[in-house]
């Protein structure tokens, strides 16, 4: 999946405790919403392998960074109540 055709966005690593929840918490995030999201694995790419580093997770909602490492719940939900700057 393309991740700029998603609306949510999480960057992780394999083996990262942190990542484990954020993504169970992104999942049951969007669905409640009807979202989509994508995650992608920061060591696919050397460039975002450059970028992030152990930082993950990190979560994106329509292109702004909206938390990384532990991510919060309220937050996340502020961010996919509000629209789509696609729709606006």
């Amino acid at each position: 999946m393309d991740p700029t055709a998603a609306r949510v966005v999480l960057y992780s690593r394999e083996g990262c405790h942190l990542c484990e929840s954020a993504r169970a918490l992104v999942a049951a995030e969007s669905a409640a919403v009807g979202a989509s999201w994508t995650e992608i694995d920061v060591a696919s790419d050397p460039v975002l392998e450059a970028e992030h580093g152990d930082y993950v997770p990190v979560v994106f909602v329509d292109g702004v960074r909206r938390g990384i490492f532990t991510i919060d719940p309220v937050r996340l939900r502020r961010a996919l109540a509000a629209t789509p700057p696609e729709t606006r």
